[in-house]
């Protein structure tokens, strides 16, 4: 198994004290936390993009491009990319540019993106969504794999011999294909034999383990060897104490108090949006949150790998409103306690080989 840490850039008041950080300070916590996980050993580090609600993560390449010049050797993901709102060209330019400054380093993650809004902000049909997220990578990937490239589609004006420069690094970057509720993300992954990262976020596990299991099945369907069907899968959140009771005592305030503030009435009864688990017991017992002992966190992500099969674990320490120390301290413990059990009991040849990297169970 390879660990993963996501950031979203959320901006929201704590949800107890009401405090909230400067833009500022807020992108710095987050360039710094990237600097701490590599020197952990964690695996990658994800930036999300969202162009509504409360957050700051509206430039993804721009935190990463900070990122990137923080650090060495950890892996630079997106968290989605949401291609459907963008220009494939922009997309093109901005990612291969990342992927030289940080010398191959850069993965993305594509997706249509999961908070309401952004399409009326981008002056698109939210009804075409899923058209416009296949024309549109399906030009990303063609910019990315050809030159001198002719091209006409629905979207947006036709090309005429054009080669996006700078080129990627060393080739295709990979790319993942987000999925949270529909089967279309899994579908367009099959299709083009890549991987998928399944959201594991909101919803309980059979919601996500039907999307992995049509990806898997119409993955080999279009002639792909199964064997190289890769998925990754995010979670919750990440609370950790020394004991479930611990855990219970104290975040049951702060886990609570953070749903309520996070939900969203007008998406009510819709997949995907508001979490069921609403109280820390629930999210325990059964939702994608990993809260509690470390060996609870073990078992749960072992339990979703059972079913999942998946290469790369995402974890989000900035979620539920820790503190800076708080959210370090939560990083160190996952690092030290959780994920080497996992790399032994999970083992993965995702990213095997790849010189520089550094993983927990070698520390």
């Amino acid at each position: 198994m390879r660990f993963s840490v996501l950031s979203l850039i959320g901006h929201d008041p704590h949800p107890l004290t009401g405090e909230l950080p400067s833009p500022a300070d807020r992108f710095e916590e987050v360039i710094a936390t990237a600097a701490v996980a590599e020197e952990l050993g964690f695996d990658s580090y994800s930036v999300g993009e969202r162009h509504a609600g409360a957050f700051l993560s509206s430039s993804p390449s721009v935190v990463l491009g900070a990122i990137a010049a923080r650090t060495r050797t950890i892996r630079l993901l997106t968290g989605v990319t949401v291609v459907a709102i963008l220009d494939p060209v922009r997309v093109a330019e901005d990612f291969a540019t990342l992927d030289q400054i940080s010398r191959g380093r850069i993965e993305l993650v594509v997706g249509k993106g999961a908070e309401a809004g952004h399409f009326d902000l981008f002056g698109l049909d939210e009804e075409r969504q899923w058209d416009l997220q296949k024309e549109k990578y399906e030009l990303l990937r063609k910019l990315w794999t050809e030159e001198g490239v002719d091209w006409e589609g629905e979207f947006r004006p036709p090309l005429k011999n054009v080669t996006t420069v700078p080129r990627p690094y060393d080739g295709l970057p990979r790319i993942w294909h987000g999925s949270a509720t529909s089967l279309n993300s899994p579908e367009l992954a099959a299709k083009h034999g890549d991987p998928l990262f399944t959201a594991n976020a909101i919803q309980p596990r059979e919601a996500y383990a039907k999307l992995i299991a049509h990806y898997r099945e119409r993955f080999e369907a279009y002639g792909h060897d199964p064997a190289d069907a890769r998925v990754a899968a995010g979670s919750g959140g990440l609370l950790i104490a020394d004991s479930s009771q611990a855990a219970v005592e104290q975040y049951k305030e702060l886990y609570e108090a953070r749903v309520r503030q996070t939900f969203k009435p007008h998406l009510a009864g819709k997949a995907g949006y508001n979490t069921p688990f609403r109280t820390i017991e629930d999210a325990i017992a059964g939702g994608p949150q990993l809260i509690g002992s470390p060996q609870q966190i073990i078992d749960k992500i072992l339990g979703w790998h059972t079913v999942y099969r998946h290469d790369l674990q995402s974890i989000t320490v900035d979620g539920f409103g820790l503190s800076r120390p708080e959210q370090l301290e939560t990083l160190q413990r996952f690092a030290e306690e959780i994920a080497p059990v996992v790399r032994r009991e999970a083992p993965s040849t995702l990213w095997q080989g790849v010189s520089g990297l550094m993983h927990c169970s070698a520390r």
